[in-house]
């Protein structure tokens, strides 16, 4: 009995130091680089974090990139110098609560918050009256839906959308389905606390990389970068609130999928087909039924969820091919 009780005591110290806390990893150099070739912008009391890059001479196009969830600005970087071969600007941002941003605690953290943020950077980066591309992924195209419906109803007039391109979001509830860790999370009560407290790198790759294809998997190093990122501003602690957005999603369709089916603005959508989260062929035939106006570029069938990493050239070219059709 007694060895019983020293055993258990045992496991107990490092579980309660984990709990505690445990410091963030250090930034790599790629990741230290990313950051350093960034600056900060204040949202009413929140630092957000951005990087606005010039790029091609005789361009006056801009694009602004949209991450998705639990990552950050950072999943764009395969893709960003052949942006800026073509475009004017590009601009990325880490959502409050992602990545180098501000990560509050206690919050309410809102779709409408995040474009209301994207709105006051490009009103920081003086840029109200210029035209955007918008260029969204996952959870950013949610807050590029958003963004859409105050442009169509004139609710802000802060961003103007010349053009939106969406990939492997949850755009309609009814095709989503969310990772099982995803739903104790959002619903977990007392429960969502304890398990963010004890998330690990260990858990957190094992979970990311259920939707990465087989034979596109980050590499460690990659993995790390993802981590060390989410794990900056203890982004651990926050996951479950900001994972609230699945409920949004589902209480605001008809705006956000309204904003979609009633826009003239040039749409598109790159998919990768082997996507979990949004799977083939059901979200597709969706999307083509409610939105018939859009184009679509749907990648190869071992591309899943994260296709502007897993396949950063045919990704690329999708995108070029689109903005450059009208």
């Amino acid at each position: 009995m007694k060895e019983w009780w020293i055993q258990v005591g045992l496991l107990s110290v490092p579980l309660l130091a984990v709990y505690l806390h445990i410091p963030p990893p250090k930034l790599s150099p790629a990741l230290h680089s990313w950051r350093a070739s960034g600056r900060y912008f204040t949202y009413k009391t929140q630092n957000i974090f951005y990087r606005d890059s010039s790029g091609a001479l005789g361009s006056s196009d801009i694009v602004v990139l949209l991450h998705g969830f639990p990552t950050s600005s950072y999943d764009w970087y395969k893709i960003w110098e052949g942006l800026t071969q073509r475009f004017q600007r590009v601009i990325a941002l880490d959502f409050v609560g992602f990545g180098f941003s501000d990560k509050p605690r206690p919050h309410r953290y809102s779709i409408f918050e995040q474009a209301s943020i994207v709105e006051g950077l490009l009103g920081h980066l003086g840029l109200r009256n210029q035209r955007i591309n918008l260029l969204s992924h996952d959870y950013g195209d949610t807050v590029a839906q958003e963004l859409l419906h105050r442009y169509e109803h004139n609710k802000t007039g802060c961003v103007l959308i010349n053009s939106l391109c969406l990939s492997n979001g949850g755009i309609f509830p009814e095709t989503h389905y969310p990772r099982f860790i995803q739903k104790i999370l959002k619903d977990g009560g007392l429960l969502s606390p304890i398990i963010t407290r004890l998330m690990n790198y260990y858990f957190f790759s094992r979970g990311l990389g259920a939707v990465f294809g087989p034979y596109t998997q980050p590499s460690a190093a990659e993995y790390w970068d993802m981590w060390t990122a989410i794990r900056t501003n203890d982004g651990n602690l926050v996951v479950d609130s900001i994972l609230q957005y699945i409920n949004q999603r589902k209480k605001h369709r008809d705006r956000w999928v309204g904003a979609l089916t009633s826009t003239s603005v040039p749409l598109h959508l790159i998919y990768g087909p082997l996507d979990p989260v949004n799977p083939y062929p059901e979200f597709l035939q969706l999307y083509r039924k409610v939105l018939p106006m859009s184009t679509v570029s749907v990648l190869d069938d071992h591309i899943s969820h994260y296709p502007q990493l897993e396949d950063p050239m045919g990704f690329l070219n999708a995108y070029l091919n689109f903005i450059n059709s009208f």
